[in-house]
């Protein structure tokens, strides 16, 4: 794993940097600050989230939803502006030794100590911070229309892309404020000083094209959580991911970003380093259910839009468009396009009814699902597959368990064969620890199909030496139910996603700590049936013993009643 991610890492660490904005000569009234992305160093050119703007735009943040803008001048904000930027030492910099009275981004709230020189920890010094100017704020339309047809019809009631807590306070005008600057990104010059200007060098950024990358490729992010506190401890933190899900330029990873992140970049571990995307948004809640997912901007169209902007703004627009990353392709002539794994759809969406979830192919005529998903015996149900060969397929639940079985799972049998979809074949062994994917219909539904995550198997819960629960840190959640759980680097089929865990206390929602039903306690049954249309075996799922019924009741029963302390 160290060797597929080493040179993605040292590109996106070279590159990241973090981004201050301040009005001069007003202290009290703060700084804001996210991360940023370096696409040049000589001459220096940032791109970096937009939002730490808005409180700084003479219009104010309406000017960011006005009909037909796509991108804003540099003059759009006050002159009172002042930019900062900051980076870790580059591997060509000579210049490591910290200057008496140059200002720092970190302060003494880090460590309770006097402001001093940075050094990262068990490394060189960071560099000072270079002065920049914005030369102009730009969206992606595109990026803007899709998250509108996603979120625009529930924003206000479900959805919040705020980088606080639900319960965090926070001002209606504060909210909508970034809710507008969400899809809006900074292209900002920084002007280097004449001494660094010549050992400012840093690798050649490449650029991943629209829609190469499939459902399930790694992904790496890198951003400075908290944006400019701290940077001697969080310039340039790494998460690990995969894309789980696109539509258009708008993206979803399962790595886990926070607050300050916005406008970091995304890599791809192949080809090495390449910039995928920007964070838009490292946190969102649905209906108070922390989603732990990161929402992303293609950088491509987003550097497609810069180009275009600066042809209209900047006379010398050819020699900074010239400075801007290429897409992989030229000079590269790289492969980047990958159907992805196979086994990713072999998943498909139940619908009974007002009711939907995910389910997964286990024969060319035979789907199983989730029993809260379709919970009736005879019921119609239509399933639709991920792939483009056939739209839709009929069919009926011929099992599925009862209530009071430990076990949540019913069965349907279709219509008509699945056409293209693969068959995943079922594991026979669990290995703790090992890399596992689920893939299911969570947090965007029906909108754009499956999501991936990926994690690990925490957990294997046995009865008498047999598994019977499966535990993974793999997102999910609700759509997902249902949904298959994939070994990543085998993709056999481990078993059936249940549920996530919510504390009943607090009513808070765990989407990385769920429970999935073994393939092995299924397979048996569903392979008798197969073969036989007898459901004897599934029937035994509703007469479980009561160890397995304790386990999935998530509580241990007292061994005797507790002795009074009075």
């Amino acid at each position: 794993m160290g060797r597929q991610w080493g040179p993605a890492m040292r590109v996106a660490e070279q590159t990241g940097c973090v981004v201050s904005a301040s009005r001069v000569g007003q202290p009290e009234a703060g700084s804001w600050s996210c991360s940023g992305v370096i696409l040049s160093r000589s001459p220096g050119l940032v791109l970096c989230h937009g939002g730490i703007l808005t409180p700084f735009l003479r219009a104010g943040s309406g000017a960011l939803t006005a009909a037909g803008a796509a991108f804003l001048p540099g003059d759009s904000c006050v002159e009172e502006l002042r930019l900062h930027v900051q980076w870790g030492p580059t591997a060509a910099s000579s210049t490591c030794r910290p200057e008496r009275g140059r200002p720092w981004l970190c302060t003494p709230q880090c460590a309770g100590l006097e402001p001093g020189p940075l050094a990262r920890p068990g490394g060189p010094p960071l560099q000072l911070l270079h002065p920049a100017e914005l030369l102009l704020l730009l969206s992606c339309p595109a990026f803007q229309a899709h998250f509108a047809h996603l979120f625009g019809s529930e924003s206000a009631e479900q959805w919040r892309f705020a980088s606080t807590a639900p319960d965090a306070e926070m001002s209606e005008e504060e909210e909508e404020d970034q809710l507008r600057a969400l899809g809006w990104f900074a292209l900002l010059r920084v002007r280097p000083r004449p001494e660094e200007e010549a050992n400012e060098r840093g690798p050649r950024v490449a650029v991943a094209p629209l829609g190469t990358l499939p459902k399930g490729a790694p992904l790496l992010a890198c951003g400075s959580p908290f944006g400019a506190f701290c940077p001697d401890i969080f310039l340039n933190t790494f998460s690990r991911g995969v894309l789980s899900n696109a539509t258009g330029p708008l993206l979803l990873t399962d790595a886990r970003c926070l607050p300050g992140s916005e406008g970091g970049g995304v890599f791809a571990a192949r080809p090495p380093g390449v910039l995928v995307a920007l964070v838009a948004a490292p946190l969102c809640w649905k209906s108070r259910e922390w989603v732990g997912l990161t929402l992303l901007c293609a950088a491509a169209p987003l550097l497609r839009a810069a180009r275009a902007a600066l042809g209209r703004l900047h006379p010398c627009a050819a020699s900074l468009a010239a400075l801007l990353p290429p897409e992989v392709g030229a000079p590269w002539v790289l492969p980047l396009r990958d159907p992805g794994p196979p086994w990713a759809a072999a998943a498909v969406l139940v619908e009974c009814g007002t009711v939907w979830g995910s389910g997964v192919v286990v024969a060319p005529r035979l789907v199983v699902t989730c029993r809260h998903v379709a919970p009736r015996e005879a019921s119609r149900v239509l399933v639709r597959p991920t792939t483009s060969k056939s739209a839709k397929i009929w069919g009926h639940v011929v099992f599925a368990t009862r209530e009071t079985s430990p076990y949540d799972i019913a069965v349907v049998s279709l219509e008509e064969d699945l056409e293209g979809v693969p068959i995943p074949v079922p594991t026979e062994h669990f290995h703790k620890g090992e890399a596992v994917s689920v893939v299911g219909f969570g947090v965007f539904g029906q909108a754009c199909g499956p999501s991936v995550t990926s994690g690990i198997l925490s957990a294997v819960v046995q009865v008498d030496e047999t598994p019977v629960m499966l535990q993974t840190t793999c997102a999910v959640h609700g759509g997902s139910s249902g949904g298959p759980l994939f070994s990543t680097y085998s993709g056999d089929l481990l078993g059936i996603v249940a549920s996530n865990t919510r504390d009943n206390n607090t009513g808070a929602t765990y989407p990385h700590l769920n429970f999935s039903i073994p393939i092995t306690v299924l397979q048996p049954a569903l392979q008798e049936y197969s073969q036989t249309g007898h459901l004897s075996g599934l029937r035994e799922l509703d007469h479980a013993t009561e160890p397995v019924r304790v386990v999935w009741r998530l509580q241990r029963p007292l061994a005797e009643a507790p002795r009074s302390k009075l």
